[in-house]
């Protein structure tokens, strides 16, 4: 987990849980979705998200913030704007409009594929992937495959939502020579 250092403070935590909503059967049964919207409809939890992101990432040299489509996108490209990086989306096929990598996936309901134009990252660049939620981590896992692809070094993934029952850190910590750091700013239990 987490140092206590860089750990969002007991209030913070409970504030963004309060501004979350649980959808059940979305997007198919036995699914209880985590819906992000009530926090972006309040401007205090998104502030507070976006500088607990901040606030953990500012001095890491970072060259880009990949956003994974769609609410990654949010959270990333106010983040990259606070850290002075570019921002990097990360789409799925046939959305973006130059060329691209293409990688397939695993999801916890399916399989997906993602997509990142060719020349986004230079090799050596220091790289953060931010979504909204990290589940199994297939999803991370397929952007961290496509920026490492064109040579960046992926130093963290950052989180609103984790869902520790479904062990996705564990893949995402697997897969790397380096292990990066995973900030997730809350985290639920099965059920939960």
């Amino acid at each position: 987990m987490l140092d206590q250092q860089h750990a969002p403070s007991e209030h913070a935590v409970r504030y963004l849980k309060s501004r979350l909503r649980n959808i059940p059967d979305f997007p198919k049964p036995g699914i209880l979705f985590k819906d992000i919207t009530p926090l972006l409809a309040d401007p205090k939890a998104f502030h507070i998200a976006t500088d607990l992101f901040a606030e953990r990432f500012l001095g890491e040299s970072l060259r880009a913030v990949i956003g994974i489509e769609s609410r990654g996108f949010i959270f990333g490209g106010a983040l990259a704007a606070r850290l002075n990086a570019s921002f990097v989306p990360v789409r799925k096929p046939g959305k973006l409009p130059y060329k691209t990598d293409r990688v397939a996936y695993k999801l916890e309901y399916g399989e997906a594929e993602l997509e990142m134009h060719v020349d986004s990252l230079q090799s050596g660049s220091r790289v953060l992937i931010v979504d909204d939620l990290l589940a199994t981590g297939g999803t991370a896992a397929a952007a961290a495959a496509l920026a490492t692809r064109q040579g960046a070094q992926v130093i963290g993934y950052a989180f609103v939502v984790e869902l520790d029952f479904l062990d996705g850190r564990r893949r995402l910590l697997e897969n790397s020579a380096v292990p990066p750091e995973i900030y997730s700013l809350t985290h639920f239990s099965a059920g939960e």
